[in-house]
């Protein structure tokens, strides 16, 4: 099986250009260093993709929402990102949810909380409620068929972890 083209990037992006370790780095330059390693690939297929903004605890969320190729409803996929609490945003995960749309064929919905440090708890925990409550609520304007799920990498995982034990 082949490399993934994102890691097969990210790998010559880390061989031509070393760099200091994420924990001597500010949060600005760890954000800057993870989205190089994760860059966003236009080319990976995907049915249609629209960012949106919803109501939050403390303002608006941002979401990027990612339709497959095909006919729906589909199931759908609350996706929260990784990168510690600190450097993940939308598009570090974007090659992620692009591959869990088409795989899965469910929409996919990616949820971009507040980071920490300038956000301490909860807040990625409050902004990960509101917008799993906003993606139950609108299914259907989704393309939803009534199955929720909810996923993540890293920080990301435990937040669905959250999720999924407070969501009855």
């Amino acid at each position: 099986m082949p490399l993934a083209e994102e890691y097969a990037a990210l790998f010559s992006q880390m061989a031509e250009s070393p760099a200091p370790a994420l924990s001597e780095m500010t949060p600005e330059q760890g954000r800057e260093m993870y989205r190089l390693m994760r860059p966003v690939i236009p080319e990976l297929p995907i049915g249609s993709i629209r960012d949106e903004q919803i109501p939050g605890p403390a303002g608006e969320i941002n979401l990027r929402i990612y339709t497959p190729t095909g006919d729906g409803p589909f199931g759908i996929l609350v996706n929260y990102h990784g990168g510690g609490w600190v450097i993940g945003d939308l598009d570090t995960s974007d090659s992620v949810c692009r591959n869990l749309a088409e795989a899965a064929s469910c929409v996919v919905v990616s949820v971009d909380y507040r980071l920490a440090p300038e956000n301490p708890a909860p807040a990625a925990i409050e902004d990960s409620w509101a917008a799993l409550q906003w993606v139950a609520e609108n299914q259907s304007d989704l393309g939803g068929n009534g199955r929720l799920a909810v996923g993540g990498e890293s920080a990301g995982g435990c937040l669905a972890a959250t999720m999924s034990m407070t969501w009855w």
